[in-house]
């Protein structure tokens, strides 16, 4: 299954709820159910072109009409907008988001009676125009090896994000070192070890309360010694309210920079999306501490709060590296703007 296919089973939660709403803002208020007599806003299919293989996907259940049948239609109001925000904010898009989404959903468009379809298609379109300039790929530099530094909270999934990660590179022929800086927790630690076995990745360890910025100035220097593309530091998960552990943070930067002025080359932060609004302080925060120069999703599968990404993609415009839906190496992906747009909305591609 692509990771579209996966991403658009698992993103159910929140297509769901963006569905039944839908479904819902339509049938309410003045409604036609009748053949829609306004032109779509693309042209018909040429009658000499081969008819497309009819369709039956979430999108078929969500509008629960037939293809031919009389399609249901309301007029794109105030109290229609209204419905939508809610809608988008209950599905943590955020309020400011969501306004503006809707706002511009809504221009040129006032008045028109408008199908669940039709909203949804409009409704993607935007999220994937929000999406667009932020997604991009870890930037790889010549210069090595290439400090990659890993921060965020604790269970936002940071340990299983630098595995993954590090086996993607060390596949695609990337010389790999991590370098096990959560010394407080013995788990993590022997967490990377095994991500560490699978993908053939030395991981650099120390005793159990060491300094993790001397571990991380270790690393560095075998990492160099090495020649190594890229080195992956890990960081021990810390609240963003709990300034002692956010000063060690810093400290581990100020550290890897005696070694290298320019590091870390890159800094993650990885985001659990089930915390959905409270992302958006974590970003705040880590940036002030580390100078995040990018970010990393994972969760999506399980919460229905995936718009808290389209939030955080219109208020900060950070770098979405890669998007996570799943336990396995392959359910950690680059972040695809139209192929999110189109999970989130429900609308579907089989």
């Amino acid at each position: 299954m692509s990771l579209f296919g996966k991403l658009r089973d698992r993103l159910f939660k929140s297509s769901s709820r963006l569905e039944e709403g839908l479904d819902a803002i339509v049938d309410e208020g003045e409604v036609t159910s009748e053949i829609d007599e306004t032109p779509p806003p693309s042209p018909a299919p040429k009658p000499a072109e081969p008819a497309a293989p009819e369709q039956k996907g979430i999108l078929a259940r969500l509008v629960g009409r037939g293809d031919s049948g009389p399609v249901a239609r309301r007029v794109l109001d105030d109290e229609m907008l209204e419905q939508l925000e809610e809608l988008l904010i209950t599905a943590d898009m955020g309020v400011d988001t969501a306004l503006r989404v809707t706002a511009n959903m809504a221009e040129g468009r006032y008045g028109r009676r408008l199908s669940v379809r039709e909203i949804k298609e409009l409704l993607a379109a935007e999220i994937a125009r929000i999406m667009e300039p932020v997604a991009r790929p870890l930037p790889l530099y010549p210069k090595t090896p290439q400090v990659v530094l890993v921060v965020g909270v604790n269970g936002s999934g940071k340990t299983t994000t630098i595995g993954k990660l590090a086996s993607q590179f060390r596949a695609a022929g990337k010389s790999v070192v991590i370098a096990a800086g959560d010394t407080f927790r013995a788990a993590a630690v022997e967490q990377l070890q095994v991500w560490g076995d699978r993908a053939g990745v030395p991981v650099l360890t120390a005793p159990e309360g060491s300094d993790p910025a001397s571990l991380a100035f270790d690393a560095m220097t075998r990492a160099e010694a090495d020649g190594a593309d890229l080195l992956m530091i890990d960081t021990a998960g810390r609240l963003q309210n709990r300034g002692d552990l956010m000063e060690e943070l810093a400290k581990i930067v100020r550290v890897i920079r005696k070694k290298d002025p320019e590091a870390p080359h890159n800094t993650l932060l990885v985001l659990d999306a089930t915390t959905g609004q409270n992302a958006l302080s974590q970003v705040e925060t880590f940036q002030k501490m580390a100078d995040v120069s990018g970010l990393v999703m994972t969760k999506l599968d399980g919460t229905a709060r995936g718009g808290v990404l389209v939030a955080l993609a219109d208020k900060f415009g950070l770098p979405i590296h890669a998007i996570g839906v799943g336990e396995q190496i392959d359910d950690l992906a680059p972040f695809d703007p139209e192929e999110f747009a189109a999970a989130l909305t429900g609308l579907s591609e089989e």
